[in-house]
């Protein structure tokens, strides 16, 4: 198995409506519609373009040449401009495979060596344990819980916030 980021572009429009439409939405944010439509996707795309590279970095999963998730790093601004937000989703039938390790390992390299961050954040559900053992194995530190921070499904959640810095040597 082969785990590979490709840069987002207008062709995987269909694949991206396909992934986003069938994921496991437990712990996405509200605002992704659903279905998620190929017109969609091409809207993202094009804020993809616009800003992959400049302040954000934003990639597909390819397993074995086949989109499978996706997974971006969003720098943000103002007085948080050194800092960037990690974001991912991975089909179900990737999961428990180290897929999504590897992918993640792959693009804290990236957004280090391209953006000018000293360190990445990832926000996780208290209760989506495999997207923070993700972050760990990838040396991210819990930093602290927001209690009842999020509003999912008529029902509210712990939010875990998850820190990295960058490493001197990268």
């Amino acid at each position: 198995m082969q785990v590979q980021l490709k840069t987002l572009c207008a062709a995987d429009k269909e694949a991206l409506a396909a992934l986003y439409t069938t994921a496991d939405r437990r712990f996405l944010s509200d605002r992704l519609p659903y279905p998620y439509t190929e017109q969609d996707a091409a809207e993202w795309l094009k804020i993809v373009r616009d800003h992959d590279g400049r302040d954000g970095l934003f990639r597909a999963i390819m397993v074995d040449d086949r989109l499978v998730g996706t997974i971006s790093v969003e720098q943000k601004s103002d007085i948080f401009r050194r800092d960037a937000e990690i974001g991912f989703l991975l089909e179900t039938t990737q999961w428990s495979r180290g897929v999504m390790t590897e992918a993640v390992r792959q693009i804290c390299a990236l957004a280090f060596k391209k953006l000018a961050i000293v360190r990445l954040t990832g926000l996780v559900y208290e209760e989506n344990i495999a997207s923070r053992k993700v972050l760990e194995k990838n040396g991210f530190c819990l930093e602290g819980v927001m209690q009842q921070a999020v509003t999912k499904n008529d029902g509210m959640h712990n939010l875990c916030v998850y820190g990295k810095l960058k490493d001197s040597t990268m």
